[in-house]
């Protein structure tokens, strides 16, 4: 009889962004052991994109208020060949992965994992803990199949104006005012769950018809509409990195942090609009100047103009013909 596979467990119990700036280093750790059974660690309602990476096999429940950390991770059978932590950089989130006594441990705070650095992408970051043990990990390796699932408005500008916190929130009226302008082009408003009012109140502003604002998606739907989107308007959320996944164009607000931590790959079919501090060069600004759990709009997001992310939109979507995304991982 052959041995069943040996597991590797990865906690990443964060949210979409958060994921899917893990997936390279996700498909570094398949590529590595492809005969293992790799199970993440994440919350329950990221099944379908964790599906969707192709690089993992399996989800174990995890989740924790806020970005705080899983006090353990519910698991069966006997102890992971391999833990990896893909949370954070601390004693916290290696503590529920110690605790499935695997027999080897990888994260920054471990003894053998390399330097932390706070000023260094999220892709780049988690490939150099994984190079720095062996492994061919690539921050490029960013793209997911688009789901068979139809998009709900293919060719459509997407604007996503909602954002966990309202720290990273660009107002209202100038989702609306780069809406309006972009007639007449189809535009449509996508909305998260407890986003509705908020994406009903861009729409009504920009003249949109109540069919314009889609909401209640599933991540097929949404990802299918992402994929086929002529481009996204959005603020620095995980609709940001579903079209960086899909090869999209996108223009992505940044505020309380810089795109130098979680930004779009440098391409002609993205922008990152950002405005640090008078007299400061956003290559070497403060990457965290302000607080992304905060209620009010940061003062760095309120600089970005309407004009400014329509003509952003406007360059985007006359970039080059865009290859479609492919994952490069086997299928």
């Amino acid at each position: 009889m052959s041995r069943p596979p040996e597991r590797i467990v990865v906690l990443r119990a964060l949210g979409l962004g958060d994921l899917l700036t893990a997936v390279p280093a996700l498909r570094a750790l398949r590529r590595t052991y492809p005969a293992a059974r790799l199970l993440l660690a994440a919350p329950p309602a990221l099944a379908g994109a964790v599906a969707a990476t192709g690089a993992v096999d399996g989800l174990v429940p995890a989740r924790a208020p806020g970005r705080e950390v899983p006090p353990a991770i519910p698991w069966r059978g006997p102890a992971p060949a391999l833990a990896v932590d893909l949370h954070g950089c601390g004693p916290q989130s290696l503590r529920p992965l110690a605790a499935l006594g695997p027999r080897r441990l990888i994260g920054y705070a471990g003894a053998a994992g390399p330097e932390w650095r706070p000023a260094e992408h999220e892709r780049e970051r988690w490939c150099r803990l994984l190079r720095g043990h062996g492994m061919n990990a690539d921050p490029a390796d960013v793209a997911i199949t688009a789901p068979a699932t139809p998009s709900p408005a293919p060719g459509a500008v997407v604007v996503h104006p909602g954002a966990e916190a309202a720290a990273r929130r660009w107002p209202a009226e100038r989702f609306a005012a780069v809406a309006a302008a972009l007639a007449p082009r189809p535009v449509v408003v996508s909305a998260g769950p407890g986003e509705e009012r908020l994406a009903r109140r861009v729409a009504a502003l920009a003249g949109l018809p109540a069919g314009a604002v889609l909401s209640g998606l599933s991540f097929d739907a949404l990802s299918a509409l992402v994929a086929h989107a002529a481009a996204v308007l959005v603020g620095d959320t995980g609709v940001a990195h579903l079209a960086t996944a899909h090869g999209t164009p996108s223009v992505v607000l940044f505020g309380p942090v810089s795109p130098r931590l979680w930004g779009p790959p440098p391409a002609p079919a993205h922008r990152a609009l950002w405005h640090p501090d008078t007299g400061t060069d956003p290559a070497t600004a403060p990457v965290r100047p302000g607080d992304p759990h905060g209620d009010h709009p940061d003062a760095r997001l309120l600089r970005i103009g309407a004009d400014e992310a329509r003509t952003a939109i406007e360059e985007v979507l006359a970039a080059p013909t865009r290859q479609p995304a492919r994952p490069t991982h086997p299928a």
